[in-house]
């Protein structure tokens, strides 16, 4: 099973002040030349702080995320599951996680990153700044990463499981005869009615996420994860074309 994760805009600082970025330590290492050219771009955009901000659609107060780019190849690494920070991955919260459940995260969990392409669980990255529509020179985020991924996905035999964002997910389609299925979060209102979340599905998914790990049991199939589901009290159910619906408790949705 793969559990297929969004990265986050925010991340921690620090690391491993003895290492730095080695692109040879990452997982999946056919993504290597499309990360150099984005390292490159990125690193080269770096050096006018007033043109990378505009690049990257940042504002005055965010002054400290050019500064990050600008020490991407120099700064503290740490594993990708943990430096990404936000509403998906603080509802997950992996500094929390049971032993067996890390480890499980280490083998099953991949984050798909504008900069790094696909990351294992436990791939060492730094802290930086860089998104699906981020403007890099002579670079188009679609064209440098769609047809890579999408190889990278087809080789995986197992289930895979896409939470990513739309966005993402367009820069690296899963094959249309992978066995994957995209994780919609809903929310069932008062009048029965099931309603997509937005800001708040991300909650719903780090908390999903968090109940498979603890869990601990790789699904080869879809039918074994609605079985899981439905035995450990979760709303989940197949939807078309590919889709999975989770609903989600009234105390994940967002209060009126």
């Amino acid at each position: 099973m793969l559990i297929l994760l969004p990265p986050s805009e925010t991340k921690l600082d620090g690391g491993d002040e003895s290492a730095v970025l080695d692109l040879a330590a990452l997982s999946y290492q056919a993504l290597s030349g499309p990360r150099r050219s984005a390292l490159k771009a990125t690193m080269s955009l770096s050096r006018n702080l007033k043109t990378m901000s505009e690049a990257l659609g940042l504002g005055p107060t965010q002054h400290f995320e050019l500064l990050r780019n600008r020490a991407i190849r120099v700064a503290p690494v740490m594993p990708a599951l943990e430096r990404y920070t936000g509403v998906l991955y603080d509802a997950l919260d992996v500094a929390t996680l049971p032993e067996a459940a890390r480890a499980f995260a280490g083998s099953t969990v991949v984050i798909h990153s504008a900069l790094f392409g696909l990351l294992g669980a436990d791939d060492p990255i730094p802290a930086y700044r860089l998104s699906h529509d981020s403007r890099l020179p002579e670079i188009r985020m679609r064209s440098l990463w769609s047809q890579t991924i999408s190889a990278e996905l087809a080789r995986h035999d197992g289930l895979i499981l896409d939470l990513r964002s739309e966005a993402y997910v367009a820069l690296g389609p899963v094959p249309p005869d992978a066995n994957a299925f995209y994780l919609r979060v809903l929310s069932q209102g008062a009048d029965g009615q099931k309603r997509a979340l937005n800001h708040f599905n991300k909650k719903g998914k780090g908390a999903f996420v968090r109940a498979l790990l603890e869990a601990g049991q790789d699904h080869a199939d879809v039918e074994s994860l609605l079985a899981w589901a439905h035995d450990s009290g979760m709303n989940l159910k197949q939807g078309p074309a590919g889709d999975l619906h989770f609903t989600v408790d009234a105390t994940l949705a967002p209060s009126r």
